[in-house]
């Protein structure tokens, strides 16, 4: 299966894509997607690049960068700390809607499905784009994240006044790519929420800092409420 990468961002990393690591990385991750017929590799192989596809270059404003997708069947839709509608929210994302305020005690549960984020510029990005079932990092080895830091590079250097959500140590690695002087773009680290699920997460504020930031460059706010038509809030 070719890969389908979004227009703008195929041409700004098209440089990227020529290097012969990204050439070595597809070819040893189609490898593994083929051995395993679809079923223990994740995300599905035509969602590996959704975070891209559905938030185009020039439309980003907001990066929340996580480390690896979720390997649980079922769970990983290329974009970070997201899952499809009527999966079970994984522990990382309930200290999100905790701390956003979002009620997870009621009958009807939040829909974890993120989309609504990536379509108003949120690119919901991991460090490595692919994983085999229930072997975290188990694709670290192929190279991804040289690619997902031409990313970050290419974000810092053509647009201005991003805001970059790095949660935990493997994302905090990419603060090197990215230049925050003269409020160029804002850079807020908290530890991985899954480290957090029972207790309090110091990435709470992060969303309010945020939209502050993005309402001071005359940018418009995320509405980090808005996620399913299922979603409640206290």
């Amino acid at each position: 299966m070719e890969w389908i990468l979004e227009e703008s961002w195929r041409e700004k990393l098209k440089d990227e894509m020529d290097e012969p690591y990204y050439r070595e990385l597809v070819d040893k991750v189609q490898e593994e997607y083929e051995k395993y017929e679809n079923e223990t590799c994740y995300p599905p192989e035509d969602k590996i690049f959704n975070a891209f596809n559905l938030c185009p270059f020039d439309k980003v404003k907001v990066v929340i960068m996580g480390q690896d997708p979720y390997f649980n069947p079922g769970q990983a839709m290329g974009l970070s700390f997201s899952v499809p509608d009527g999966v079970k929210l994984p522990p990382s994302l309930k200290t999100l809607y905790r701390a956003l305020g979002i009620n997870l005690n009621g009958i009807n549960q939040p829909s974890g499905d993120l989309t609504r984020w990536a379509e108003q510029g949120v690119l919901l990005l991991n460090t490595v784009l692919t994983v085999r079932e229930k072997q975290a990092k188990s694709h670290h080895k192929y190279k991804w994240q040289l690619f997902t830091d031409a990313v970050v590079r290419a974000l810092n250097k053509e647009r201005e006044h991003i805001v970059f959500m790095l949660w935990g140590r493997i994302a905090q690695r990419k603060e090197r790519f990215i230049r925050t002087d003269n409020g160029r773009h804002m850079v807020l680290k908290a530890v991985h929420p899954v480290a957090r699920r029972y207790g309090g997460w110091d990435g709470k504020e992060h969303f309010t800092c945020c939209n502050n930031y993005l309402i001071e460059h005359k940018i418009a706010r995320v509405d980090w409420m808005i996620v399913s038509e299922k979603l409640t809030s206290e």
